[in-house]
């Protein structure tokens, strides 16, 4: 039985108010070449399908083609929920699409049904739990003492018709123990979203998402695929990926990635302003690829975002390094300020933001324009 690991497309997605939607149906359009190309027996999607739980049309569309896609080809598809999904909008007419081979995660209500696939090597079940809360599964199962996620997870699972025998997948949205965040994912204050992996043991092979990077957690099988696109700088060194798994006899299972290659890249470059807008360097790069600029200039650049954006039009950041903001100061001496000039107190203010003094052209001008002020004042 062999699969693709899908999760977090985030469709609708905006990186620095840049919409990712061109970018998404470029690599989703790859995904499907791929999932033809290796004869995957049928796709799991983990999750955050949408950025958001009322998606923009479009997004709707880009999925909806995806699917229809995915059907045409008779390869079946499993979807849950994630955090950014809404369960409701995302179950709406999955009795129609079962018949379509589309299934879709119900919206929790204490039961996880399996659906059976057979191969030459006998069954395999999958388990659909969407991304659940405590207050969810404790809505469920009112007896039950839950509190924490691992606690929801836990009892969700244990009520699940595990057949030990056969070979069994669980889908999944949430925060496993010992696994690496990135930027844009979204961060419960203290880990109180973490789940022990142990939670999953009943299974051969754990699909996860949630989590952006691929990774796997405790074991092999207990794995996150990553988003098949960048969404934030701190995942520029990644090499994103289509997760690849075959499933022979119970307990034989191999993982491979397959590399993506996006429409765009992210990644980041460091210069002088000088440098970055020589021929030179940019000739030869792909200079339509979202970029994060910065710069090594001790004075900043006037507009200089605006300036480099004629070179590279999908800059979405740019930052400083330099003197000024390695180091980080304080104003001393603040009780003398009524003892202080005008010209004094800006010369601090100006120090305090640049680390450096300013220069006697810049001293003369402030000392003219504080002198026109206060004439006019008086």
């Amino acid at each position: 039985m062999r699969f693709i690991h899908l999760s977090d497309l985030h469709i609708g997605k905006r990186v620095n108010e840049f919409s990712m939607l061109e970018d998404q149906k470029y690599i989703l359009a790859q995904i499907l070449a791929v999932v033809e190309r290796e004869r995957a027996d049928f796709v799991i999607l983990a999750g955050d399908i949408y950025d958001k739980p009322i998606p923009p049309g479009e997004a709707v569309q880009v999925f909806d083609g995806f699917l229809t896609r995915l059907a045409n080809l008779d390869i079946p598809v499993f979807v849950i929920s994630g955090n950014h999904d809404s369960a409701e909008r995302l179950a709406f007419g999955a009795q129609l699409m079962n018949s379509r081979g589309v299934y879709l995660s119900p919206v929790y209500e204490g039961r996880v049904e399996p659906v059976c696939l057979e191969d030459s090597y006998g069954e395999v079940g999958i388990y659909l739990l969407p991304f659940v809360k405590p207050s969810t599964v404790r809505h469920a199962y009112e007896d039950e003492e839950i509190i924490s996620y691992e606690d929801a997870v836990r009892t969700a699972v244990a009520h699940m018709e595990i057949v030990r025998t056969r070979r069994n997948i669980l889908v999944a949205h949430q925060f496993v123990t010992g696994a690496s965040r990135c930027e844009s994912e979204e961060v419960s204050v203290g880990g109180v979203d973490n789940v022990d992996a142990a939670v999953f043991e009943p299974f051969d092979y754990v699909a996860l998402g949630h989590i952006h990077s691929p990774q796997h957690v405790c074991r092999e099988t207990v794995r996150y695929c990553g988003t098949p696109l960048k969404y934030s700088f701190s995942e520029a060194e990644q090499e994103k990926a289509v997760t690849l798994v075959e499933m022979r006899d119970k307990g034989e299972v191999e993982i491979r990635s397959i590399p993506l290659t996006p429409l765009r890249d992210m990644r980041k470059i460091c210069g002088t302003y000088m440098e970055l807008t020589e021929r030179s360097f940019y000739e030869g790069t792909n200079t339509e690829d979202y970029i994060q600029v910065t710069l090594t200039d001790e004075d900043d650049i006037p507009d200089g975002l605006q300036k480099l954006r004629v070179i590279y039009p999908n800059l979405m950041r740019l930052e400083y390094d330099n003197k000024r903001t390695r180091e980080s100061r304080t104003v001393e001496g603040a009780n003398e300020v009524e003892q202080k000039s005008e010209l004094e107190l800006f010369e601090e203010f100006y120090e305090l933001q640049n680390n450096q003094p300013m220069n006697e052209q810049q001293e003369d001008f402030t000392r003219e324009l504080i002198q026109s002020l206060l004439e006019k004042r008086v």
